[in-house]
């Protein structure tokens, strides 16, 4: 008899073979492949006539198929399919579609899954390329296959992602294969009266109006026939909401339970008497903006009190973090304590270097009446330097440690690290935080995380769950707005003529490539948005295997091409050096230049010695330059929005007008053409992270796996931002004031299940 902690070899059509490879995918229980849900679903129980389709929309089409043939193409093997509906009819094309050959015969039924696009070929109005496919059973189906014929026709039909792996005799586990898999588990279940056990306190899921998990979890799987399509789809039945909803309550009350702990260690309890006050403002270029001012509020609070600080400063591009994050420094130094800034490149860890010397260099400590010993420590600093900085810091001989991941290293201790600052904390996994902020010492000290990739405030406060969320959302006086256009690179002539007359002006310009030396795999500035469209150019084709169903001519296809070379750094520097800036003084900086090399060359540029700077995606952060008033980024499609609003901020520092101009190649996709689109339109880094995760997703934006958080079975932090919501809420409330209507023992169930079967899982790192 199942139950839902039985091995998933003991179910039925699974055995030993197969449930090894489940076992590769997290599947090792029947509970696991009851959470393996399905990704869409398919209205076989009304589905669209073929004569209402609409071009450009995702739709589920069910038709005959009419004919088939492999054609040989200059691309590789086409492989096409008529499939008709009455009078009218659709055509399927597969790229490399050999396999196909044999997989269809005239008169079976499909089911395909994709985008229509208008076709001029006598097959049909809309042709589908690589459309998701299922062969039907055909009425009257006898056999092993009549029991689940009721499966795939006649009903709301789940389609799932391939678990992977095959069966004994060699067929793919498909979507139909866990389609029947799933129906005999839920069988099984029902037939032995087996119910979920509840995860959820009755009075919370009754308060709100949720369903059971074994209710919650069929309805997902086998909806019923008049569930609403857009609520399926969008994932928003009441299914699919109790699993969301359990999921988030129970990473939420992680989380708290991090926080409660987190409160209860013991930190430095920091003073900001008249001698610490009188240090901070000494260091004030300009008057901080009320942002800044209440930021560094937040900031002190946090440092005087006896429980170490965890606090992330978020800030848009230019807001002036860098000096709150000083100032807090100043803090802990005055108060006769060590500070550690690490940054995730040596540019940006020089960069910070130089800007803290040039901002300490005429004050001395109210405290010592001594200037601050600032000290640089990064990797490719040779052995004697390196021994050196540890040497100073060790010793104490420092009050301002900053460097890179070599903070971190074994060798490096502090005589008595009070603050740790880490910027750009996307760069980093939360293990290395973590790292620096357990250097040995009596106390933990207090941590200022800072990151200028604007995060809504919600995902904020999950992602960074261990920390308070402090946002400078205004700009400092002085910085100029900067005009953003984009333009097509066969207009490149008029752009390097605007280059040439800005530097006329006496400014400066960077021009930005996205990769150093031509289309290799291993360099480290590739970082674009992967959703290049597929480029396509008429071809002749001629038939190769003919299917015997259905003859077959010669005809037209769209075939992919290669994809157009990209121009690079090096290769531009020298064309442009030649031809279009001649003249002008070029400078060239990409990640595989040495340390020392790339720190001369920026150090040229802020001298003025170098009019236009040729870079890579290397100068995304920390480089200031204030005399830069032009930013050009060729093949701007190919950028995230992330990379691109960065690189924009790096001009329009100073009090001359700016400019960003993006170049594009011949070909933009849909979803480059709406980044590009929305730089042109807002400089708010807020409104760009919106699109932003609404393209990319919350995994990749956040890089999910880096920062430590866990790999979701049924929530998406941007689609479910509601129940987050709620389910901090709701966390809280639970953890803090205990609900009467809670059973003791269903309140200790939770907290023993977060305890073991969350931690399991999902992995949370206690800070």
């Amino acid at each position: 008899m199942l139950e839902l902690s039985t091995s998933i070899k003991f179910v039925k059509r699974v055995g030993e073979r197969v449930a090894e490879g489940l076992a590769r995918r997290g599947v090792e229980t029947v509970e696991d492949l009851l959470y393996h849900l399905p990704f869409r679903y398919e209205d076989r129980l009304n589905p669209v006539l073929m004569s209402e389709l609409v071009a450009g929309t995702m739709s589920s089409v069910i038709g005959e198929v009419r004919g088939s043939v492999l054609l040989t193409t200059r691309g590789g093997p086409l492989f096409e399919m008529t499939v008709g509906q009455g009078l009218t009819s659709l055509k399927c094309m597969w790229f490399n579609g050999t396999y196909l050959k044999d997989k269809f015969k005239l008169g079976q039924m499909v089911a395909l899954y994709g985008k229509l696009e208008a076709s001029r070929s006598s097959a049909g109005r809309f042709k589908m390329i690589q459309p998701q496919f299922e062969i039907l059973p055909a009425p009257g189906t006898t056999g092993p296959d009549a029991e689940f014929a009721m499966l795939e026709m006649g009903r709301i039909v789940p389609i799932y992602e391939s678990l992977g792996g095959t069966t004994p005799w060699g067929a793919k586990l498909t979507s139909k294969w866990t389609r029947r898999v799933m129906w005999s588990v839920f069988e099984e279940l029902t037939e032995g009266n087996i119910e979920a056990q509840e995860t959820l306190p009755s009075a919370l899921r009754q308060r709100l109006a949720m369903p059971g998990r074994m209710q919650a979890l069929r309805s997902i799987h086998f909806p019923e026939a008049g569930t609403p399509m857009v609520e399926l789809m969008s994932a928003a039945t009441s299914g699919h909401r109790r699993l969301i909803f359990e999921e988030l309550f129970y990473l939420e009350l992680g989380l708290e339970l991090k926080r409660r702990r987190m409160r209860e260690r013991e930190g430095t309890a920091f003073v900001t008497d008249a001698t610490v006050r009188q240090a901070i403002k000494q260091v004030l270029p300009f008057h901080p903006t009320t942002a800044q001012k209440r930021v560094l509020g937040e900031i002190v609070s946090d440092m005087r009190q006896p429980q170490p600080m965890r606090r992330l400063l978020q800030g848009d591009v230019g807001s002036g973090k860098t000096i709150v994050a000083m100032q807090a420094a100043l803090v802990a130094i005055e108060n006769g304590y060590q500070a550690a800034l690490m940054a995730p490149t040596e540019i940006l860890a020089t960069q910070h270097y130089l800007s803290a010397r040039k901002l300490l260099a005429e004050v001395l400590s109210p405290r010592t009446g001594k200037p601050y010993r600032v000290t640089l420590l990064t990797g490719s600093l040779d052995e004697a330097m390196k021994r050196e900085a540890r040497g100073r810091i060790y010793r104490g001989e420092t009050d301002l440690a900053i460097g890179t991941h070599a903070l971190i290293e074994d060798k490096v201790d502090f005589d008595n690290l009070g603050l740790v600052i880490v910027d750009e904390q996307h760069r980093f996994g939360v293990q290395q935080r973590f790292k620096l902020m357990k250097k040995p010492g009596a106390l933990d000290p207090d941590v200022l995380v800072m990151t200028a990739t604007p995060i809504p405030r919600t995902l904020a406060l999950t992602l960074y769950g261990d920390l308070d969320v402090s946002v400078i959302d205004e700009l400092p006086p002085g910085r100029t707005p900067i005009v953003t256009r984009q333009t097509s690179d066969q207009r490149a002539e008029e752009v390097w003529a605007f280059v040439r007359k800005q530097v006329g002006l006496g400014r400066q310009a960077y021009l930005v490539y996205p990769v150093i030396e031509g289309a290799k795999d291993d360099q480290p500035e590739l970082d674009f948005a992967h959703d290049v469209e597929r480029i396509e150019a008429s071809a002749t084709v001629k038939p190769k295997r003919v299917s015997k169903k259905v003859a077959a001519k010669p005809k037209q296809a769209k075939l992919p091409t290669p994809k157009q070379e990209l121009r690079s750094a090096t290769a531009m520097f020298d064309e442009l050096r030649n031809g279009a800036l001649a003249g002008l003084r070029l400078g060239l900086l990409h990640g595989r230049l040495s340390s020392d090399d790339k720190e001369v060359t920026m150090n040229r540029f802020k001298r003025g010695e170098i009019d236009v700077l040729i870079a890579t995606t290397v100068i995304e952060v920390g480089v200031d330059v204030p005399n830069a008033s032009v930013m050009v980024i060729e093949h701007a499609e190919r950028f995230g929005l992330a990379q691109m609003h960065q690189l924009r901020g790096r001009v329009g520092r100073g009090a001359a007008k700016s400019f960003c101009i993006l170049m594009t190649g011949p070909r933009v996709s849909e979803q480059a053409e709406a980044r590009l689109e929305a730089m042109v339109r807002t400089q708010n880094g807020f409104e760009l992270a919106e699109l932003d995760l609404q393209q990319r997703g919350p995994g990749e934006f956040f890089g999910t796996r880096q920062a430590g958080m866990p790999e979701f079975r049924v929530a998406n932090l941007l689609r479910d931002r509601a129940l987050l919501e709620l389910a901090k809420l709701e966390a809280a409330r639970f953890a803090l004031e205990p609900d009467p209507a809670i059973s003791k023992v269903e309140s200790d169930a939770v907290w023993s299940r977060l305890r073991h079967q969350w931690q399991r899982r999902y992995g949370l790192v206690e800070a």
